[in-house]
């Protein structure tokens, strides 16, 4: 990608009321993958087998209301085992929200409709769709330099509050930073949840001026170095106290630009939180991205970023089509399809462990739904493949 104008992406934090949705939503099919493997069945046609879990959870949050809807497979022995208000409570107080018991859930979660399992149960995929992946060599994380800057500015700040330096920030967040043309920060917007004191300061004013300041020599000056102070604005609207789900609605899947590559990178599919691994959306989605990671990496055919689409059919087990194009607008669709010929969910899934079958696996999906999907070197799909150029 090319730096030839300003751009600009922004971020949130888990404590966002949409983060939360996504991370409510992942816990869930953790916990359904969590419980299957624990089932032990060996025989991928028991229902209790973790391959025949399937799971599309969405939910609405708002104030002390948890509305949970969607489909499910389980097995038996897995529906046994998953306590959805349970996990619902837990991961409220997880995110850093108050008063997880005074939570209200309403589980509307339905059975999958027989016709979508069976095209997943073919080994087709479980929807229609074009999935984007995108991997770039101007930062070291393969994403767009605007949008790691905002999403380590927004991690930043979280582990502030955490650590004790600024004890005053609560758990929403969001930042957003803008690029001039030449690559340097040119400006920076935080939205940062505090107490209704900071530091001693009961006043408006007061507070946001220590919490600029704290956060300038705390966040920006150590990742951006110094920038004008009329470049930084931080909680434009005087004061930031209500935040989470109790100063706006959350929703499943309502971030996916933050989710992926920022708004300077096409977005394709539907959300990613709450699926399982046959919903291509996602599966598909995290394909899209190590296909064009690895490519940038190789720099194939002199390639600086790699776009990448893939597009199916519900129930067909590979793509109706595939490209790859190059930031100077090379086709190597050919590699792609060459390298990696078969793209079907399973082999998908096969490759990046997505049905994180060993007990030991180190990341989670709840562990994608805030800070984004992609950048961080715990997900499979951000290794590059074993393939020559």
């Amino acid at each position: 990608m090319q730096n030839t104008t300003m751009r600009t992406a922004e971020h949130v934090s888990q404590g966002h009321p949409d983060k939360a949705a996504d991370q409510i939503a992942d816990s869930i099919l953790d916990a359904i993958l969590d419980a299957a493997r624990e089932m032990g069945a060996s025989d991928a046609n028991d229902p209790n087998h973790p391959t025949r879990q399937r799971a599309a959870i969405e939910m609405l949050v708002k104030d002390y209301l948890v509305l949970l809807s969607g489909e499910v497979r389980m097995g038996p022995g897995v529906a046994s085992r998953v306590d959805v208000a349970h996990i619902v409570r837990k991961k409220w107080a997880d995110i850093g929200y108050p008063d997880d018991d005074k939570i209200t859930v309403i589980d509307h979660i339905q059975v999958q409709s027989p016709e979508l399992a069976a095209a997943s149960d073919t080994d087709g995929a479980g929807d229609q769709g074009i999935m984007v992946g995108f991997a770039t060599n101007e930062t070291k994380s393969g994403l767009p330099r605007e949008y790691e800057a905002a999403r380590d500015l927004c991690l930043r700040i979280q582990e502030l509050g955490r650590s004790g330096i600024t004890p005053w920030v609560r758990a929403d967040t969001k930042t957003q930073v803008t690029l001039a043309a030449s690559g340097d920060i040119d400006r920076v917007v935080i939205a940062v949840q505090h107490t209704a004191e900071v530091d001693g300061e009961r006043e408006t004013q007061a507070i946001q001026r220590r919490i600029k300041q704290a956060l300038t020599e705390h966040a920006i000056v150590p990742l951006f170095g110094h920038l004008p102070s009329d470049r930084v604005t931080v909680n434009g609207t005087g004061s930031f106290v209500i935040g989470g789900p109790i100063g706006d609605a959350g929703v499943v899947g309502r971030k996916i630009v933050v989710d992926a590559y920022g708004p300077h990178v096409p977005v394709g599919g539907g959300a990613y939180s709450g699926k399982d691994p046959t919903k291509v959306d996602r599966s598909a989605a995290y394909m899209a991205r190590y296909i064009a990671n690895t490519a940038a990496r190789m720099r194939i055919r002199g390639a600086k970023s790699v776009t990448v689409h893939i597009a199916y059919c519900i129930g067909l087990q590979q793509p109706e089509m595939v490209t790859a194009v190059t930031d100077d607008g090379v086709d190597i669709s050919d590699w792609v399809r060459s390298r990696f010929p078969d793209l079907s969910p399973r082999a998908i899934a096969e490759t990046l462990g997505l049905w994180r079958m060993a007990s030991d696996t180190s990341w989670r999906f709840q562990d994608t739904a805030a800070f984004g999907h992609y950048g961080r070197d715990m997900f499979p799909w951000e290794k590059t493949a074993a393939v020559s150029d």
